[in-house]
């Protein structure tokens, strides 16, 4: 086994007894036998530990199973980075579960393209196991992207940390940061601006839950996070080999700063705090010149990005952005 790459598969875990044997499942039974799978309990209060500790016995090899205080996804993700051996880490979040296939091929796609980061698709299911929505990641390219020719890749990508396969050596000197929401539009950015190639599958490998006790989770200032997680990526991107491209950058400001904060926005019901994030909105865009021409004309994917929305959120968005932040009260 020596020169076969091993994957360590980092599972933070916090209060999730109804899903978590579905997710360890996934992970034992991964036709990439070379993986060492780290279970970290952060402080759960219900049967998450028992549960683990009877997979950590069943499968010694694969699982090492650790347990900690509360510290939230970011802290729980860093613990297992910290004592992973692989030559490769993949998160995959203790609800959610994965294809069979998902490590081997994405490794395959690593080695064969000498790719830094490997991506797969990416569906929401139901508690059934219906899937809700399909979400594809990189449509219309290669399975080899080179960045320097490919930089649109940058401000096209949805930031989950889930989906992808990372070389061990971009976490040589990043972490997950601690205390904020939001963590992965923060840091995977980051590491993307220190890779040369990635490589991509179009199989759904990533099953995403849409758990219905979470549906309803209420909307709150944390949401001010998005802005700050781009203000992070944006320091970072000056001192990268890719400083230069800057409608790319641009473009990144729009679709997190601007479309995924809205997209949050939207479910806050407190109409102050609604507001004072709308002002926190304002001031973002003003800074960076970005004007409702620059919103109405984003392109993701060589399509326009509001054309391809639902009707309902091209309305609000449309009735936002022309400032009928009143009526849009009414409708919520």
């Amino acid at each position: 086994m020596a020169n076969v790459p091993l994957i360590s598969i980092i599972v933070p875990v916090y209060n999730v007894e109804n899903y978590l044997a579905k997710c360890l499942d996934s992970l034992v039974n991964q036709t990439y036998q070379n993986i060492e799978i780290l279970v970290v309990n952060d402080g759960s209060s219900d049967r998450s530990e028992k549960i683990i500790q009877a997979y950590a016995q069943k499968f010694p090899k694969k699982i090492k199973a650790f347990s900690k205080e509360n510290g939230g996804l970011s802290d729980a993700r860093n613990f297992g980075i910290d004592r992973a051996a692989g030559d490769y880490f993949g998160f995959v979040d203790s609800d959610d579960y994965v294809a069979p296939t998902m490590f081997e091929e994405m490794l395959n796609l690593a080695v064969k393209h000498h790719a830094e980061m490997a991506i797969c698709n990416i569906q929401k299911v139901n508690e059934h196991g219906n899937v809700t929505q399909k979400l594809t990641q990189i449509p219309n390219m290669p399975e080899k992207i080179d960045l320097a020719a490919h930089f649109s890749v940058f401000s096209d990508l949805s930031y989950f940390a889930c989906n992808k396969l990372f070389r061990k050596e971009l976490f040589a000197e990043k972490r997950f940061k601690k205390g904020i929401h939001f963590e992965d539009i923060q840091l995977i950015p980051q590491l993307l601006l220190e890779c040369k190639t990635l490589a991509q599958t179009q199989n759904f490998h990533y099953q995403y839950l849409e758990r219905t006790d979470s549906i309803s989770k209420s909307h709150t200032e944390k949401g001010l996070d998005i802005l700050r997680a781009v203000e992070d990526v944006e320091v970072y991107f000056v001192k990268s080999s890719y400083a230069s491209n800057k409608k790319e950058l641009k473009n990144f400001q729009i679709l997190e700063g601007v479309y995924t904060f809205l997209a949050y926005l939207a479910y806050v019901k407190d109409e102050a705090i609604f507001f004072k994030m709308s002002h926190h909105l304002k001031i973002f865009m003003q800074q960076r010149n970005i004007k409702f021409k620059d919103i109405l004309v984003y392109s993701r994917f060589d399509r326009n990005y509001l054309l391809s929305l639902p009707l309902k959120k091209k309305i609000f968005y449309l009735l936002f952005f022309s400032g009928q932040k009143k009526l849009i009260r009414k409708l919520i």
